[in-house]
């Protein structure tokens, strides 16, 4: 698994980051989340709540965003994506 974390705002790209899971031996859901949380360290940013809007998409796509809904302070962006590789 290796995810792809990009932060974007008015269409441009504003920062991006690689990640893959420490713990190959625990299931791929331990493995989103540990992902995530790293993707969110690299950036800078809160970890976002994670919807079923993000579930769905993820679950036909292997990607996903996040917008302000998704969290707790304000943020210096319009979206966080992710992608799944």
């Amino acid at each position: 698994m290796k995810l792809y974390g990009r932060l974007v705002k008015r269409g441009k790209l504003l920062k991006e980051a690689w990640v893959v899971p420490q713990n190959g031996d625990v299931d791929f859901h331990d493995q989103l989340e540990e992902c995530l949380i790293a993707v969110c360290k690299e950036l800078d940013v809160e970890v976002p709540i994670w919807l079923k809007k993000n579930t769905r998409e993820f679950g036909l796509y292997r990607k996903t965003s996040f917008n302000s809904d998704h969290f707790g302070e304000t943020i210096g962006f319009d979206r966080l994506e992710i992608v799944l590789y």
